[in-house]
């Protein structure tokens, strides 16, 4: 078994590095296609007809206000580490410690204790942290008009995303100015992630949560457990595609003024929401590094009982 293992790690390895210059060509290729599809005149037409912006009611709010800085900012901290903890539960590997609850030493489910892994114990409390933090945008986007900034209100968002979709392939960024209004590619994704993944993401995760897993068994034929795994996966997947791509184009298309509307809720092109962002960053690092068994069991053990399995 042991000299198959190298083997085995070595074949995955040769198969990564195929896949870098294979990558390499693809991102190559879109970008001449995109590059010679610009140039023809019936294009360049419709991309003016099409610049890549829908139009905002006259009354649409301009700029960010501070809870929407502070509301990123918290998204992406919780996000980080539902991810962190979400691949880990993945893997479907045995616990190290379980949780139960304190006050009965159990989670009842139709009278059966049941037992929550530690990981999942851990994932399911930045996930209400995100839930809160997200109802809480939710409700605040409502109250301040921010909400037509995320939803799109007429269908020529559709050929703006398009345009969008060929200015950015063809690496010839589209002219943008966010303080103001997205262009219609953001839009879509920004309404897909809050509106449409968001709410998948919460539902699926109630579906297959201990306790109301065996709750919602009358829900077993028409949206099945492995079903909604599946689904609670793909979603997570996606997010973590979204914030590749989201990063990779705040960095991008202008990082200091980007990072001053999304940290600091000012239109600048000065460092201070690179600050802001780089503080943010570091206080991810040093709580990925503190998260340790120990400290992840004594903050289980305020609201239950963690019990650590003997080592095989």
């Amino acid at each position: 078994m042991s000299a198959v293992q190298p083997d085995s790690a070595r074949s995955r390895w040769f198969h990564l590095y195929w896949a870098i210059p294979v990558a390499l060509v693809v991102v190559a290729g879109v970008v001449l296609a995109a590059r010679g599809i610009r140039s023809l005149p019936e294009v360049q037409s419709f991309m003016t007809d099409f610049p890549g912006q829908s139009r905002l009611p006259d009354d649409a709010p301009v700029g960010f206000p501070a809870w929407l800085a502070w509301q990123h900012g918290l998204n992406a901290f919780f996000m980080l580490f539902i991810l962190r903890t979400g691949w880990t539960l993945h893997q479907a590997k045995r616990p190290d410690a379980f949780w139960t609850r304190k006050n009965d030493g159990r989670i009842r489910t139709k009278g059966a204790p049941v037992r929550i892994g530690i990981d999942t114990w851990l994932h399911i409390v930045i996930d209400t942290a995100w839930v809160l933090n997200g109802v809480l945008y939710l409700v605040l986007i409502v109250a301040t008009g921010q909400w037509v900034r995320v939803v799109p209100l007429s269908w020529d968002v559709i050929p703006n995303a398009v345009s969008t979709a060929i200015q950015y392939a063809s690496l010839q960024w589209p002219t943008e100015n966010g303080w103001v209004n997205y262009n219609a590619l953001q839009l879509i994704s920004y309404f897909l992630v809050i509106f449409v993944a968001a709410p998948v993401a919460v539902l699926t995760g109630l579906r297959i949560s201990p306790g109301f897993a065996a709750r919602l068994r009358p829900l077993d034929k028409a949206f099945p457990l492995k079903t909604a795994k599946k689904l609670h996966f793909f979603t997570m997947v996606f997010f973590a595609l979204f914030i590749v791509a989201h990063v990779t184009l705040v960095l991008a298309t202008g990082a200091f003024r980007n990072l001053n509307h999304m940290y600091a809720a000012r239109d600048a092109y000065d460092a201070v929401g690179f600050s802001v962002f780089a503080a943010s960053v570091v206080l991810m690092v040093v709580a990925w590094v503190a998260l340790k068994p120990a400290v992840i069991d004594w903050l289980a053990g305020l609201g239950g009982t963690v019990r650590r399995m003997p080592k095989r």
